[in-house]
């Protein structure tokens, strides 16, 4: 656990990603939900069990800490008990480090507290949060993300170490220095201290008949140093997070659409999370507080559960274009399931809603009684339309029943046009003519009579 904590101490991309993955959790919401089929008590104590946990203060830093068991395996959180009025809750929940902690020689699933002893002290019932979170199969020891991360850490810092010594020297010309001949140890010592010391301070001294020469600076480049700390960080990246583009862009591969592929991993792996702390905090918090709180639920097994809503929420475009076709088209779709795709809550009794805006008369002066009295009066312009199509149903009527017999007695087309254009000149047409200029007159003096009260009015 030491190499594990110093993993995310010293290596700040890894910091980071595990940062990502653990504080996604703090987004999600979660309930307590009653078992199937659940009775008044058991829906009582999921409600109890719900409001004593949203009570509690930084639930957040809890679920942070449970999220630490994604590189460790492991992650204990130590509860204090506390009683207020009828009502037995925790008072502290206290992350312990991984040090304190080993596992049992006969299980190595079991956890046991470290007291000095071989095999270790058992953990208390119902005083620790104890959640075992599994990256990969296999025993508790090996089941840690940091195991995999270890040996990119190491390669890391070989490289980081070997880049650093790289740039220590580059760009440094090579200082060398010329004794002659039969010069003594001291004289050897006083140059080699000359030598080192110009390449930092930019001066020295040397006995005379001494010379330093200063040759071309070292050629390279940091290239493959920087090749092998970026192939460390990215499978870093791929290991804890699923992928590389929502980490870091590199400007060829990084498309829009890769992009989503590697995001959909990324909840694929917080839905893994949040169900694995889920269960553990259904076994060690939520039981415990029903137990102590309520009667009735005497097993696991009927228990209320801690549930993180992890479901996303559907394009609401889309579903916007699509269910008016498919309701016109005759599918029958249920309420609920639009409500549950698109995330949309229920309305509960008497609380406001959305909804299509109300056609306003009058210019939207819908708000003036006189204005919506005058509303419910039918507009001069109707009146008059209905009094002409009165008048003139009666003259139509006969025109209408004579072009009717013609259409009826003729066995032709070409013969029915010949008929039409004969009859055309001899329809009685005076009683049409009469209505429609009584009309135009009635309609002609309405207009005036209007522009004359607007005049009037203004």
């Amino acid at each position: 656990c030491h190499l594990f904590a110093d993993i995310e101490e010293k290596d700040g991309h890894v910091f980071a990603e595990m940062g990502k993955r653990k504080r996604a959790l703090l987004g999600l919401d979660w309930t307590i939900r009653p078992p199937r089929n659940a009775s008044r008590a058991e829906q009582k104590a999921a409600a109890l069990a719900e409001e004593i946990i949203g009570d509690l203060p930084n639930f957040e830093d809890l679920l942070l800490d449970l999220a630490d068991a994604i590189g460790y395996a492991y992650s204990n959180l130590e509860m204090t008990w506390v009683r207020e009025g009828k009502e037995l809750r925790p008072e502290r929940i206290d992350h312990r480090p991984p040090g304190w902690f080993t596992v049992a020689a006969d299980d190595r699933d079991e956890l046991r507290l470290r007291d000095g002893s071989a095999e270790g002290a058992p953990l208390r019932p119902f005083t620790w949060i104890s959640h075992i979170h599994k990256a990969t199969s296999g025993y508790l020891p090996r089941a840690g993300l940091h195991r995999v991360l270890a040996w990119p850490f190491l390669f890391k810092n070989y490289s980081v170490r070997d880049l650093a010594e790289f740039l220590e020297i580059y760009g440094l010309p090579m200082r060398l220095g010329t004794y002659p001949a039969g010069a003594s140890d001291d004289e050897k010592a006083t140059l080699l201290r000359a030598v080192s010391s110009i390449g930092h301070f930019a001066a020295g001294i040397i006995p005379e008949g001494m010379q330093i020469e200063f040759k071309d600076a070292v050629n390279g480049g940091a290239d493959a140093f920087q090749a092998m700390i970026e192939w460390c960080e990215r499978t870093q990246s791929k290991a804890i997070l699923g992928g590389t583009l929502t980490s870091q862009a590199d400007g060829a591969s990084s498309t829009n659409a890769l992009g989503n592929v590697h995001n959909e991993v990324r909840h694929d792996l917080l839905v893994s999370d949040a169900a694995q702390i889920a269960g553990t905090l259904t076994r060690d918090l939520v039981y415990p507080l029903v137990l102590f709180n309520s009667g009735g639920i005497d097993s696991l097994r009927r228990c209320p559960r801690f549930v993180f809503d992890t479901q996303q929420p559907e394009d609401l475009k889309l579903y916007a274009e699509a269910l008016p076709a498919l309701v016109q088209a005759g599918a029958r779709i249920p309420v609920d399931f639009v409500n549950d795709k698109l995330r949309i809550p229920k309305p509960s009794d008497g609380q406001a809603v959305l909804g299509e805006p109300t056609a306003t008369a009058l210019g939207g002066h819908a708000h003036c009684p006189s204005c919506a009295a005058l509303a419910a009066e039918p507009e001069p312009l109707d009146s008059l339309g209905d009094r002409l199509q009165t008048e003139a149903d009666a003259t139509l009527g006969a025109m209408l029943d004579r072009i009717r017999e013609l259409v009826e007695s003729s066995d032709s087309l070409e013969s029915l046009r010949d008929r039409l254009l004969d009859v055309y000149g001899h329809l009685d047409i005076d009683d049409l003519s009469r209505v429609m200029a009584q009309g135009m007159a009635t309609a002609d003096l309405l207009g005036r009579f209007q522009v004359q009260q607007e005049q009037d009015d203004g």
